[in-house]
C-alpha cells in the first residue's frame, strides 16, 4: 500500500489517521492533528468524547478495526497495558483490520516488553509498529509542544515523524522499539524520586523555620537545583500556575506516577536492574492512594510527608 501524503499549509499530511484514547492528553493530541489538515477517525470507549472530536471536524468510529481498516497511520493514547494490547490484538483490535505498510504509533505509557510484543505480531501482517511515549503533559498536548521519545528502525521513524510533528516540537529517536518506552519509564522514576526529595527537603526547611520561597531561591541557584524545585515546586505559594498552587489539581496524577513507578520496577525485575530509590518511591506513591489522594498531582507528597512523624 502507498502512502497518501499531500501538502497543507507547508505540512505533510496523511490522506488518512486514525486516533484511539481521547482522554485529557490524547483529546488535544488528535485536535492539533485536526488543525494541521489530517482527516481524522477517532475511537474512545466515552462517547462524550469522540462526539467532542465530531464537532471539531473528525469522523467517529464504533472500533478500533473500524478506525484501522482505511488508515494509513493510526495513533493511539491508552492508560495501561491491558487497555493497549485489547485496543491493538483483541476482538475488533486495529491488527485485525489494518493494511499492510500501516503505520502503528502507540504513544501510551506501558511496560517496554508489552512494545515489543505488539511489534513483532504487527510485522508478521506487514504492519509497521512504532512506540511513541510523550512528556510534557496536558498543557504541551494542548500547545503542540510534546516530546516524543521514539522506538523503532530508522525508516520508521522516519515515515512517522511528520505525522508526530503535527503534535509536538521534539521528536527523539531512541532506538528499536520499546526504547521510546524504556527513555519514558526511566525519566518518569526520576521524576518520582526527584519530587519526593524535593518534597522532603522543603518540608525539613519548613520545619527547621526557613521561608519556602527562600529556600527555593537559595536551592534553585546552588547544587539541589532541579526540575521539581525550580518549574513545578510541590510547597503551595511558592509558584503560581503549578499544581500546588490549586490544590494540588490537574497536572500528572499520583495514580499515574504510581503506574509508572510500578511498570519502572516490573521491568527493572525482568533485566535484573537494581533500583532502590525507585522502588521506594513507588511504595510512597502507593501510600499517598491508599489515603485517598490518588487524583492529586503526585507533587501532593510534599503534604503526604507534613503529616507524617
Amino acid at each position: 500500500m502507498a502512502f497518501a501524503i499531500h501538502s497543507t499549509a507547508g505540512t505533510r499530511c496523511f490522506s488518512e489517521v486514525g486516533f484511539i484514547g481521547l482522554g485529557n492528553m490524547g483529546s488535544h493530541m488528535a485536535k492539533n492533528l485536526l488543525k494541521k489538515g489530517h482527516r481524522l477517525t477517532v475511537f474512545d470507549v466515552n462517547k462524550t468524547a469522540v462526539s467532542n472530536l465530531t464537532k471539531a471536524g473528525a469522523n467517529g468510529a464504533s472500533n478500533p478495526a473500524e478506525v484501522a481498516k482505511d488508515a494509513q497511520a493510526v495513533v493511539s493514547m491508552l492508560p495501561s497495558n491491558q487497555h493497549v494490547l485489547d485496543v491493538y490484538d483483541g476482538e475488533n483490535g486495529i491488527l485485525s483490520s489494518a493494511r499492510p505498510s500501516t503505520l502503528l504509533i502507540d504513544s501510551s505509557t506501558i511496560d517496554p516488553f508489552v512494545s515489543q510484543t505488539l511489534a513483532k505480531k504487527a510485522e508478521k501482517c506487514g504492519i509497521r509498529f512504532t512506540d511513541g511515549p510523550v512528556s510534557g503533559g496536558i498543557n504541551a498536548a494542548k500547545n503542540g509542544t510534546l516530546t516524543f521519545m521514539v522506538g523503532g528502525s530508522e525508516e520508521n521513524f522516519e515515515l512517522v515523524k511528520p505525522l508526530l510533528e503535527g503534535m509536538g516540537t521534539k521528536i527523539v529517536h531512541c532506538g528499536d522499539v520499546g526504547m521510546g518506552q524504556a527513555a519514558k519509564l526511566c525519566n518518569n522514576m526520576l521524576l518520582g524520586i526527584s519530587m519526593i526529595g524535593t518534597a522532603e527537603a522543603f518540608n525539613l526547611g519548613q520545619k527547621l523555620g526557613l521561608d519556602a520561597k527562600v529556600l527555593a531561591e537559595i536551592v534553585n541557584s546552588s547544587s539541589g537545583r532541579c526540575w521539581s524545585s525550580e518549574l513545578y515546586n510541590p510547597v503551595p505559594g511558592v509558584l503560581e500556575n503549578v499544581p500546588s498552587s490549586k490544590n494540588y489539581e490537574g497536572g500528572f496524577s499520583t495514580s499515574l506516577m504510581t503506574k509508572d513507578l510500578g511498570l519502572a520496577q516490573s521491568a527493572a525485575t525482568k533485566v535484573e536492574a537494581t533500583i532502590p530509590l525507585g522502588s521506594l518511591a513507588n511504595q510512597i506513591m502507593k501510600a499517598i492512594m491508599a489515603q485517598g489522594f490518588s487524583d492529586k498531582d503526585f507533587s501532593y507528597v510534599y503534604q503526604f510527608l507534613k503529616r507524617q512523624k
